[in-house]
C-alpha cells in the first residue's frame, strides 16, 4: 500500500490573482475616466459684472429670473403689436416681477417704467428696499437683451442706454454662467 500526500492549495497563490485582477480593473477604470474626461472650462466675470449665481442675494435672483422669463413674453408682443407693453400692461397679465403682489413686495417693491432712447429700449425697476434688492434695467436692444443691476439708494433711470453709459453711472450687467457646479448633463 502506498500513501500519497497531497498538500493544499496555497491561499497565497489565489490572493494573488485576485489581488492582481483587481488592480487591472482599477487601472482599466482609471484609464477609462481620464480618457472620458471633458476639460474643465471656466467663464470669467468682468469687475463690471455680477454673477447672477453667486453675486446676487435671492431675491435680485428672483427678480433676474423673472425678468428673463417676462422677456419672451414682451419678444411676442412687440413682434405682434410692433411695440413694447407697457409695463401696467404686464402687470395686469400678471407676470412677475411687474405685478405688485406679496412676492414683488418681499423682493424690493419694484416700481417700473418703460424707458426708449434711440434704439434702445429698457423696463427700468426702482427698488423701494435697497436694502432687500438693488434697482433693475431689462434693456432690450433688438433681438439682444441683457440685465443690468445698480444697488445705488435711490437709483435714477438712466438718460443714456449703451454699456459704458450705464457702467459710468453704477450700472453692472448681470451674467450668468452654466458649468458643472450649476447645471449636470444627463445623457439617457
Amino acid at each position: 500500500m502506498s500513501v500519497q500526500v497531497i498538500r493544499p492549495a496555497g491561499a497565497g497563490h489565489e490572493t494573488l490573482h485576485v489581488f492582481l485582477l483587481a488592480l487591472a480593473i482599477v487601472l482599466l477604470a482609471g484609464v477609462v475616466v481620464a480618457w472620458r474626461a471633458e476639460p474643465e472650462q471656466s467663464v470669467t466675470i468682468a469687475a463690471d459684472q455680477f454673477d447672477a449665481r453667486r453675486d446676487l442675494s435671492a431675491a435680485e435672483q428672483g427678480i433676474h429670473t423673472d425678468l428673463l422669463v417676462a422677456l419672451d413674453e414682451i419678444q411676442l408682443y412687440q413682434e405682434e403689436e410692433q411695440a413694447l407693453p407697457e409695463p401696467q400692461r404686464l402687470a395686469e397679465e400678471g407676470f412677475p416681477p411687474f405685478i405688485a403682489d406679496a412676492s414683488a413686495a418681499n423682493r424690493g417693491g419694484h416700481a417700473w417704467q418703460l424707458l426708449q432712447a434711440d434704439t434702445l429700449a429698457a423696463y427700468f425697476g426702482r427698488s423701494a428696499a435697497e436694502d432687500v434688492a438693488g434697482s433693475f434695467l431689462l434693456r432690450l436692444d433688438g433681438d439682444q437683451a441683457s440685465v443690468w443691476l445698480n444697488r445705488a439708494a435711490q437709483a435714477e433711470a438712466p438718460n443714456d442706454l449703451r454699456d459704458q453709459a450705464l457702467a459710468d453711472t453704477g450700472w453692472r450687467q448681470v451674467a450668468s454662467q452654466f458649468d458643472a457646479g450649476v447645471t449636470r448633463q444627463h445623457r439617457h
